[in-house]
């Protein structure tokens, strides 16, 4: 059982499947986005992350502009190319019909003293090396471009690595009311889900970002360098692209942010359906668990459908007026190329343009979400990192070298909150090799002891002593290491047998180990198993029964040999004889030994040197089994209370 308060709520991950509007580019722009609370100043301290690497982050900007220039002058080179072979030919074909006149004007007077003209070819050497130019600038536009990405991918992963760390780290120095405030989906969701997505934006969208701006800008000034007319016509289908944007985007984020609150509720009932199944088939549930799934089912394939066709209809409205915008440039261009005012090769480079021209605008629209997404997540990392610490280690920590046992609960004053104030003024002392059972009915406060007597929290005011030294001078893993512990839920590891019961001492012998798995009267099912004790427990040691995960962490609390025990309702999981047999067992491991019971059947604590009963975090008595109930108060009303109007003398209690 467990005395702390906790959040208690269920999360769940709702995925997006393919989106058809993500072709294109414009799928980020219909979903919902989460924003930070403070977009500034989170940036700023992401980017403090990347001042080690501001070097290569040059680099990385320099690769990025250099790569889409060398992309962007190359319509322009080839309008050269058409240029010149639309005037090659022009002139071929004036030239023969100049021919072809004089040919007449002989043939009807052959004494004139005309000659025709050889006809020119197509200059397929300038035409040749315009080529091999282009060829030469794609290629350096692909190899910065592939510079820029490799560099990009070593900043990214170093950065996220160090961010990562910091977690890590903040993880091990945070106390254990941070852990016991929130649920473990929510931090794994910091720790695991916005680190990712930090990882894949810093990877993926910083690079296309720069390049989206390079792109935007070089692209307008070669527009305008060719014709500003022709600019104008392509900006003033600008305002049509960002009124069809925005009206789809504000419409399709409405869809979409229900289409996620119906999957959620989704994924909520068949998670909850599924884990309990028993349940809802004991009870005969399975047609109001169907009806209830139809429901929220068609109430996603509702939004679903909206959402997936406003979004849907984006792409070809922005190609409607992009279309629009060519037929407008190359009907204007021409014109003005029948004029002489305008090459028909700047006509071919600027239909180019003008087609790639929304392209970068879509990008910068869509990585502004994603960004916009990623620096919410950021922030809630830093949240994370910002997080109140436990207590520092003393600069000066006390050394306890030949530990005893005595521990003692000096005016100890505790809270879970410092406006709720679970024990007042706690005073107890416990003599080295004693065993304290600790009872009490359910929230009086018995875990919450053991947890201050581990430094798992901190006390508001007095001190608890070990061997006469405050735990607050020790260093909590020279306090920790003094403690053995065997609680009721236990906790064992993806691994071997051998493994999880070396885990409380990794340099023990094959020896110890087996022979403390005898004494908790573990290795005869141990060496029944496959494998023996090289069996590998799945995640969630489901592959083993109750009571004998209980038997694994006994064994542990054997092999680590501390010199304080704590049982929390030990043996809870096991049947009846292998319990009077662990209890002999745990009669052994506690002789000389300092040990703290935490106990729902009284039954099993009558021999306990002293107990004490808690009520609301206070000690409302204390003693002896045979005393309390010779006392007829609060134990012995508990006691009695098991045995269901057992009238239990002090002879047979």
């Amino acid at each position: 059982m467990s005395d702390k308060p906790t959040t208690k709520s269920r999360t769940t991950q709702v995925g997006m499947g393919g989106n058809p509007m993500n072709r294109g580019g414009w799928g980020a722009m219909g979903m919902p986005v989460e924003k930070a609370k403070d977009f500034g100043g989170t940036l700023r301290r992401l980017l403090s992350y990347f001042k080690p690497e501001k070097v290569l982050l040059s680099v990385v900007v320099g690769a990025a502009v250099v790569g889409s220039i060398f992309n962007i002058v190359g319509p322009k080179i080839l309008g050269l190319a058409t240029t010149r072979l639309f005037d090659n030919l022009i002139a071929s074909f004036v030239v023969q019909v100049k021919n072809h006149v004089i040919l007449q004007q002989l043939a009807l007077h052959p004494g004139l003293p005309l000659s025709t003209s050889p006809v020119p070819g197509i200059e397929f050497g300038y035409i040749g090396r315009i080529m091999l130019i282009l060829i030469a600038l794609y290629v350096l536009s692909s190899l910065f471009i592939y510079i820029q990405q490799y560099l990009m991918a070593g900043v990214a992963q170093r950065t996220v690595y160090k961010l990562r760390k910091d977690v890590d780290h903040k993880l091990s120095r945070l106390p254990l009311k941070y852990f016991d405030g929130r649920t473990h989906g929510e931090i794994l969701s910091r720790a695991v889900n916005d680190m990712d997505n930090i990882g894949s934006t810093l990877q993926q969208n910083v690079t296309q970002l720069i390049t989206s701006v390079v792109t935007l800008i070089g692209v307008l000034v070669m527009m305008l360098s060719i014709s500003w007319v022709l600019t104008l016509i392509v900006l003033a289908t600008l305002p049509l692209s960002i009124f069809i944007v925005t009206g789809i985007a504000k419409r399709s984020q409405d869809f979409f942010r229900g289409q996620q609150r119906s999957l959620g509720d989704l994924n909520g009932h068949v998670e909850e359906m599924y884990s309990g199944h028993k349940i809802v088939k004991a009870f005969g549930h399975e047609d109001e668990a169907t009806a209830r799934f139809d429901v929220l089912n068609d109430s996603l394939y509702d939004s679903g459908w909206k959402a997936q066709f406003v979004s849907g209809i984006l792409l070809p409205l922005m190609r409607f007026v992009g279309n629009v915008g060519y037929v407008l440039v190359a009907v204007v261009g021409g014109v003005m190329a029948t004029k002489g005012s305008i090459s028909i090769g700047d006509v071919q480079a600027f239909i180019q343009y003008s087609s790639s021209f929304s392209q970068p605008i879509t990008q910068l629209a869509n990585i502004a979400n994603v960004i916009q997404s990623s620096i919410a997540s950021a922030e809630r990392i830093f949240e994370l990192l910002d997080e109140e610490e436990q207590v520092p280690e003393t600069t000066k920590p006390a050394i306890i070298k030949t530990p005893k046992g005595s521990v003692e609960f000096r005016h100890v004053r505790f809270g879970y909150s410092k406006d709720k104030i679970l024990m007042e003024d706690m005073n107890f002392k416990v003599e080295p090799g004693h065993m304290i059972a600790i009872v009490g009915p359910t929230g009086a406060g018995k875990t919450t002891l053991v947890n201050l007597l581990m430094r798992f929290y901190e006390v508001n005011g007095g001190a608890i002593l070990v061997d006469g030294v405050d735990i607050t001078r020790l260093r909590r893993k020279d306090l920790r290491k003094m403690f053995g512990m065997v609680l009721q839920d236990t906790w064992l590891f993806h691994g071997t047998l051998r493994a999880n019961i070396a885990y409380g001492r990794e340099d023990a012998t094959e020896e110890e180990l087996v022979l403390a798995s005898k004494e908790a009267y573990a290795d005869h099912f141990i060496r029944t198993m496959p494998d023996g004790y090289n069996m590998v427990l799945n995640e969630d040691a489901t592959n083993i029964s109750q009571g004998q995960k209980q038997l694994l962490t006994i064994a542990r609390a054997f092999l680590a040999d501390p010199e304080i025990l704590i049982l929390d309702e030990a043996t809870s999981s096991v049947d009846t004889r292998t319990e009077l047999l662990i209890q002999e067992a745990m009669g052994k491991l506690m002789k000389g030994r300092t040990s703290f019971v935490i106990a729902h059947r009284l039954s099993t604590i009558r021999d306990a040197d002293l107990i004490l009963v808690m009520n609301h975090g206070t000690i409302i008595e204390k003693g002896t089994h045979k005393g309390l109930l010779a006392q007829n108060g609060f134990y012995a009303d508990l006691y009695n209370s098991q045995f269901k109007g057992h009238v239990m003398t002090e002879e047979t209690g």
